[in-house]
């Protein structure tokens, strides 16, 4: 191709993705054939695409989607190309999901049981069912008891809000602004409760727990965080005979675990007067020395 067009090319790769596609990979592309633009290069030919569009009336433009571009139709036509997917519309997020998605959103990375504190519900079946629509995904385990999965959304999530980056989230102050000031057709008094939730900070929060709630947290704790004195008192108690049978399995001696019970006994305890007796009398008496 002599002198070719870098602006229609371009215009072709886009038109025959079906995803987006970053500048650096439409780079990429037009390295392969020693085309050298650089990516301010390839902006600006997208740019001017737009501009031919509008000047044309074309019912598509080129958007910036999920940090990538991608051809759509524009806004004006957008409620007659709805009709094409009537089926897809019926399988629309239900209001807990979108709750669910909502909470994730705005206060990524969470776990799940920060999800349920918000929303006040169980969210298991519903955190699946947005794994599996990839509108979030894990993106690692959390620093505390338990390491509980951290959950965030996905680009999918961003494709199907039309949105190039989390930052073009409505900022949750703008919201509260709106709804203190406006009345909005199908916004319940429970989602502004759900809005505010998601505006508590969390020291506030943690102020709002339920002891029961406490109680089941503290109780993921490892021994290892409990202080010393605790934890040998937990150990004596927990000390039987069917403990010491387990503790042998273990590879522990009769020897190691006898040295354990002549701890735990009581040193002012009277033994009989056998021979057996006398010895863990001397015993002690040689430890008392050392």
């Amino acid at each position: 191709m002599e002198n070719p067009d870098y602006r229609h090319i371009i215009e072709a790769i886009l038109f025959g993705s079906d995803s987006e596609l970053s500048v650096k990979q439409i780079k990429e592309i037009l390295d392969t054939f020693r085309i050298n633009l650089k990516p301010d290069a390839i902006e600006k030919q997208i740019a001017e695409l737009n501009e031919e569009y509008i000047s044309n009336g074309n019912a598509f433009e080129i958007i910036r989607i999920a940090g990538g571009y991608q051809y759509s139709t524009r806004k004006d036509f957008s409620s007659f190309v709805g009709k094409l997917y009537t089926e897809s519309q019926r399988k629309k997020l239900s209001q807990s999901a979108l709750e669910t998605l909502a909470v994730i959103a705005y206060k990524q990375p969470v776990t799940r049981n920060e999800i349920e504190f918000v929303r006040g519900v169980n969210v298991d079946y519903i955190v699946n069912s947005l794994l599996e629509r990839e509108l979030i995904n894990i993106i690692g385990r959390a620093n505390s008891p338990g390491r509980p999965i951290l959950y965030g959304t996905t680009k999918n999530f961003l494709r199907v809000l039309g949105l190039n980056s989390l930052e073009d989230l409505p900022k949750l102050r703008e919201i509260n602004e709106i709804l203190k000031t406006e009345k909005i057709e199908g916004i319940t008094e429970a989602d502004i409760d759900l809005f505010n939730s998601l505006n508590t900070p969390e020291v506030e929060m943690q102020k709002n727990i339920p002891d029961s709630e406490i109680t089941g947290q503290l109780s993921l704790l490892d021994t290892a965080d409990l202080n010393q004195e605790d934890s040998e008192e937990d150990f004596k108690d927990d000390l039987s005979t069917e403990n010491i049978t387990e503790l042998n399995s273990e590879g522990i001696t009769i020897q190691e675990v006898e040295e354990m019970d002549t701890v735990i006994n009581p040193e002012d305890e009277d033994f009989p007067e056998t021979e057996e007796g006398t010895d863990i009398e001397n015993d002690r008496e040689q430890d008392k020395n050392k």
